[in-house]
Order: structure tokens, then C-alpha cells, then sequence
């Protein structure tokens, strides 16, 4: 290599060198500043003593010198329970809560990480709990980022097992890992006013008996325990598949369940193979809601359900095989978003175990065209079915099985742009909400038969004389 090409490489180096020089530079003027993602880090509602999922947020500096700031530091240290990491750097114990020397070159930016685990606030309410990441700049100027969430105490179980007669109740959130498994010489009840979250592997297994009591002004509310946000617009309370919802195992009979309000779980509920000369399950004033499997399974039971409401669900809304089963005043609504190919809202199969179905006052509807599945395996068994005096979403049945259907509506299958929007108060497709009660100008309004619906004095409101097809409890919004 000769001379010149060595001064050549030289001169290039240091020119690559000094521009490295310039660009690295830091500036001490005050009108220098940094520019934050997120000017506040919310994390909504938290559990008390749970950890919660991490936050983060960039900070940026757009300006054309570096700046560096002297420290980051949480503002209350170790009084809150917010952890935070800065650009790799844990703001911990050991370092007094906080970081130094944070360059940030030009035009550059760095991440900062944050999680929460609050500490009790002994209060039966939610708890502002808050704190400032102070970023001191070597300028002089200080900037802030505020960290705030609600804390709310909750009472925290772990593989509960019960092998007598238990109530579970308090006025706190229940939040459970592990699952609950309800022995077979047991009864476990769950009264009014009682909220359980489960974690994402828990579930009720039931051996023995269940009885939820609630009431409707204090229901019993069953659902996952992710009470944070997947989106900004999306709370994970309106995403399926949250926890593994309950399996009412052979051995257990005479189930209960009122004024209850279950959602957001894998299967919602799933009936084993048992008898039909014993109640399986019985269900008043329930909703069964956005599940990733089916909402209701029930495979070889005796099972009744009045004035429920089944919808969204992966798999189908209602599930049966066999059995004895009847269903007065309920809402079976398939509108499950997050799949194109989700299961039907009522499915019914016929073999050699098949007793008896019994559909009144019903709404069956949803996205397709015919939303119930009539399955018919054994040609040998009578079929003992029959819906008299409901609203199905499938085309009116002219052949020889037109007589297990009496006084039935059959909505419009026409209609590919409603699909049977129109008969509900909201379907929010857009931020997952839903309320399935009816509108006024709903075609069910007024045509159930009074002589077979739920009555019409419940919960000291009077009716018209003509009760309306569907449940009519309460506002489903979940």
C-alpha cells in the first residue's frame, strides 16, 4: 500500500471520527427538552399485591444535540410499589430508586418499562395510588411522567378444594388460581353479591353440587381476572378465553344457578353424561357470554333453563346431545367476532339417548343463515321435540317435521346486512359490546304466550299482557 493511500484512509477515519464527535454532542442550553410518548401512564384498575402486566412508553429527543440527563429517579421510591426500568437500568433498592447519566443522543430515544405491585389499601373501594418519574436534565430543566392506578384490595385463593358443605362469599374480589374442585359429598354455594375472577388456568370442577344465589340487584358475577386493557379501547373483560370456565362432572347432580352473570371464559359451562331421571342443571336468569368454546354443553342430561341468555361463542352457543332438556324465555344470540367459522347458536343432537327437547318463548338467532342445527343420528329414536311460540333465524321448515314447530317466527334469512341487529338494543362490533335486550320495534315484542312465559310480575314489574319472546332481565353489556 503506498502513501497516499495511507493518507487517505486517515483522512477518512478522522473525518468519521469528528462527525461521530459532532452528532455525540451535549448541550447545556435550557431550551433544550425531551418529548414523551405518554405524558401519564395509567394502568387502570389494579389488584392490590398482584403484579401487573408492563407499561411502556419511549422518550424521545428531537432535538439536534444530545441530551443527557443528571437522574431519573421515582419521585416516591419505594412507597408505591411502581417498578420501573430506564433504558435497561432497574430503578430498584440498591440504587435508591433511580438512574444517572442518561444520554440521549440526537434525534434518538430510549424505553422505559413500568409494572405495578400495590400494596393493600384496606378500603373496600379502589385507591388512587400515584407517583412522578422526574428526569433532571443537566440543563436544569426537570420533566415529569405521572404513574397512577387504582388499587383494590381482593381476597386471593389457590387450589381451593371443598370436601363440605362451604359458602363462598366476601365483599371483596375473589381472585382465584389454581381452580376450585367441589367434592362429590359436597355443596358449595355462592351467594348474592359475590364477584370471582379466575386466573387464566383456574376453573370449577364440580363433583358435588353448586348453587349460585344471586339476585337482581346483586348478582354473582364469574370472569376472568385481567382487569387491565389490551387496547386503549379494549378492556381484556370483553375478550373470550380469560379462564377455563365450569365442568359439572358425572357425579354431580342438582345444580343451581340464579341471577348469574358468567363470561369471558374458554368452555362457559360443559354438563358430563349422567342421567335424565335426575336434575342435572337448573338455570334462572343467567348469561352465559363471549366464550372461546361453547357457552353450554350438555351431553346426556336432564337440564332446564329459564329466561337465560346464551351468545358469543367460539364454538356453539348451546350445545345438546341427548337428554332432557327445557328452555323457556332464553336468548341464544351467535355473534362471536373474533372467528368466521364459530359454531351455530343452538345445536341439537338426536341418538339413542335422546328423551326430550321442549323450546319456548325462545330467540334463536345470529350471523348465518340458519343458526339451528337439527341433527338427526338415529332414525329409530321418536322425536320428542318441539319449539312452540319462538323467533328462529333459519328458513321456515315446510317439510314433514314442520309440526314440532308451533306459532314460530323465522326471521328474515334474507337479511345479510342487520343479520338480526335490529332486534337488539346494541351490537358493538367495533369495542365488543352488547346489549341483548330488545328493541321497541323488535319483532318478538309482544309474541310469546302468556299462558307458558316466565311471570310476568318478576321482580315487582308489571308487564303487558303479551310477554315478549327472549329473556328480559337484565342489561347485558359485557
Amino acid at each position: 500500500m503506498n502513501i497516499k493511500s495511507v493518507i487517505a484512509i486517515v483522512f477518512s477515519v478522522s473525518m468519521m471520527l469528528l462527525s461521530c464527535s459532532d452528532s455525540d454532542s451535549f448541550s447545556m442550553s435550557p431550551a433544550l427538552h425531551l418529548t414523551f410518548s405518554e405524558d401519564s401512564i395509567s394502568l387502570d384498575t389494579v389488584f392490590s399485591t398482584v403484579p401487573t402486566a408492563t407499561r411502556s412508553f419511549w422518550v424521545y429527543n428531537h432535538s439536534k444535540d444530545g441530551i443527557r440527563c443528571t437522574t431519573v429517579r421515582l419521585q416516591r421510591g419505594n412507597q408505591t410499589g411502581f417498578r420501573v426500568n430506564v433504558d435497561g437500568a432497574y430503578l430498584g433498592q440498591s440504587v435508591g430508586y433511580q438512574t444517572q447519566n442518561v444520554e440521549i443522543r440526537a434525534g434518538d430515544s430510549i424505553r422505559v418499562f413500568v409494572e405495578l405491585t400495590s400494596p393493600n389499601n384496606y378500603s373496600l373501594n379502589p385507591k388512587l395510588i400515584e407517583d412522578n418519574l422526574i428526569f433532571s436534565l443537566e440543563n436544569g430543566n426537570e420533566q415529569k411522567v405521572n404513574l397512577n392506578a387504582y388499587s383494590w384490595d381482593a381476597k386471593i385463593l389457590n387450589n381451593v378444594t371443598i370436601e363440605k358443605d362451604s359458602t363462598l362469599h366476601d365483599v371483596r374480589p375473589i381472585i382465584v388460581y389454581g381452580g376450585i374442585r367441589v367434592g362429590e359429598n359436597a355443596t358449595l354455594t355462592i351467594p348474592e353479591g359475590t364477584s370471582i375472577y379466575f386466573h387464566h388456568d383456574a376453573g370449577i370442577d364440580v363433583y358435588g353440587r353448586l348453587i349460585t344465589q344471586g339476585t337482581p340487584e346483586r348478582e354473582v358475577m364469574l370472569r376472568g381476572d385481567r382487569i387491565d386493557r389490551m387496547f386503549d379501547y379494549l378492556p381484556y373483560d370483553n375478550i373470550s378465553g380469560q379462564w377455563k370456565g365450569i365442568r359439572f362432572h358425572q357425579t354431580s347432580f342438582s345444580n343451581t344457578m340464579t341471577y348469574t352473570d358468567l363470561h369471558g371464559a374458554n368452555d362457559g359451562i360443559v354438563c358430563d353424561s349422567s342421567a335424565t331421571d335426575r336434575p342435572k342443571l337448573t338455570m334462572d336468569a343467567c348469561t352465559v357470554h363471549n366464550c372461546q368454546g361453547y357457552g353450554i354443553a350438555a351431553r346426556y342430561v336432564q337440564m332446564a333453563l329459564s329466561n337465560c341468555q346464551i351468545s358469543n361463542t367460539l364454538n356453539d352457543c348451546l350445545s345438546i346431545e341427548d337428554g332432557v332438556t327445557l328452555l323457556n324465555n332464553c336468548t341464544i344470540a351467535q355473534y362471536y367476532p373474533f372467528n368466521s367459522e364459530r359454531g351455530t347458536a343452538l345445536s341439537v343432537s338426536i341418538r339413542a339417548l335422546f328423551k326430550s327437547l321442549q323450546c319456548r318463548n325462545t330467540l334463536i338467532t345470529g350471523y348465518d343463515d340458519n343458526v339451528l342445527r337439527m341433527a338427526v343420528t338415529d332414525t329409530t329414536v321418536q322425536h320428542l321435540y318441539q319449539f312452540d311460540d319462538c323467533m328462529i333465524r333459519t328458513p321456515k321448515v315446510t317439510t314433514k317435521d314442520s309440526i314440532h314447530y308451533n306459532r314460530v317466527i323465522f326471521e328474515n334469512v334474507t337479511d345479510t346486512t342487520m343479520y338480526g341487529y335490529h332486534q337488539f338494543v346494541k351490537i358493538d362490533t367495533d369495542n365488543l359490546r352488547y346489549d341483548f335486550r330488545l328493541k321497541d320495534k323488535s319483532a318478538a315484542i309482544g309474541k310469546a304466550n302468556p299462558s307458558t312465559t316466565m311471570p310476568t310480575d318478576r321482580n315487582g314489574l308489571k308487564r303487558d299482557d303479551l310477554p315478549d319472546i327472549g329473556s328480559y332481565e337484565a342489561e347485558r353489556t359485557k
